[in-house]
């Protein structure tokens, strides 16, 4: 039994990663881009203290809507509107503990920009469940939310 035995299998239900990389790559523009406005709608709030501290807020913000929305049901609004979520090697949704470990292991890859960013990418793309380096480290994957 490996860590990943509750997730889906690729070879006989891979309508759960059909278009994963695509969807995962749109909903991160989406969430990016939610977190762009969230940090002006603060620097605005505080007066452009928010703006003078932009990279420290933007981080905040990012790591606390991040773990908030996987805590709360295992996708961030991106991944929602794209129809993904992620899931534990259980194949259960994300609790806390699985949230803040995966928020951790995505600023630990694009913190160092090009060689964990590059690698995850080409991971997500040679995979049999489309898993990025923090999704195979942890043994989750990202999947088509089941109707």
């Amino acid at each position: 039994m490996t860590h990943t035995d509750g997730l889906p299998c690729p070879e006989r239900r891979p309508e759960f990663y059909d278009g994963i990389v695509a969807k995962r790559a749109i909903a991160w523009v989406i969430d990016v881009a939610l977190i762009t406005a969230m940090t002006f709608a603060v620097g605005i709030l505080t007066l452009t203290v928010g703006f003078f501290l932009w990279p420290l807020f933007s981080l905040a913000i990012g790591v606390l809507y991040r773990v908030a929305t996987l805590s709360g049901r295992s996708a961030t609004w991106g991944m929602r509107l794209m129809g993904i979520e992620l899931r534990d090697g259980r194949g259960e949704r994300f609790d806390g503990l699985h949230a803040v470990l995966h928020v951790a292991g995505y600023y630990a890859s694009i913190l160092f920009m090009v060689l964990p960013a590059l690698a995850s990418a080409v991971a997500m793309l040679v995979t049999d469940r489309r898993q990025g380096l923090t999704d195979l480290v942890l043994g989750t994957a990202a999947i088509n939310r089941p109707d």
